[in-house]
């Protein structure tokens, strides 16, 4: 079980494969603040209806001044998918290694039905514009999560 984020603590360093291939870092978001949600499987109930609550506030987002991305253990062309089924405009990086879910503490034991199992712990995390962790949520419900945030951050 990896170790948790919380507030205060410096944001893990990153550059994973968008889903055209491109490369995305996080110091790319440097001087912003951004939202780093980590989910279990594009295309899913639970992941399209939290991707899609995302891409319906992202403009009330953009305009408060935090940009968004979403991390999965899916492969490029299955996040391709996804973005185009879903019209999702904001990007949707590749982590199939699950490095960067670990380090961030968005991979290890989790309940699901009762059962324990090891998987993608559904995480938010707020990241400052100097690249520390604002804000760190983990176990969060794909349904009403966004709206939860926005109250959260009065966006």
């Amino acid at each position: 079980m990896s170790d948790r984020l919380a507030a205060g603590d410096p944001a893990p360093c990153f550059t994973l494969p968008d889903a055209d291939g491109k490369p995305v870092s996080l110091a790319d978001y440097r001087g912003r603040r951004v939202i780093v949600y980590f989910y279990p499987a594009a295309s899913t109930p639970g992941c399209t209806k939290q991707a899609c609550d995302f891409r319906d506030n992202l403009a009330e987002l953009g305009d408060a001044g935090i940009d968004v991305l979403g991390i999965s253990p899916d492969k490029p062309a299955k996040l391709a998918k996804f973005r185009d089924n879903e019209g999702l405009t904001f990007p949707l990086l590749s982590d199939p290694d699950k490095t960067v879910l670990t380090e961030w503490g968005a991979f290890g034991e989790k309940q699901m039905y009762g059962k324990t199992v090891t998987g993608v712990i559904r995480s938010t995390f707020l990241v400052d514009a100097e690249g520390k962790i604002e804000k760190a949520l983990y176990n969060v419900r794909a349904t009403g999560h966004v709206a939860k945030l926005r109250k959260d951050l009065t966006i």
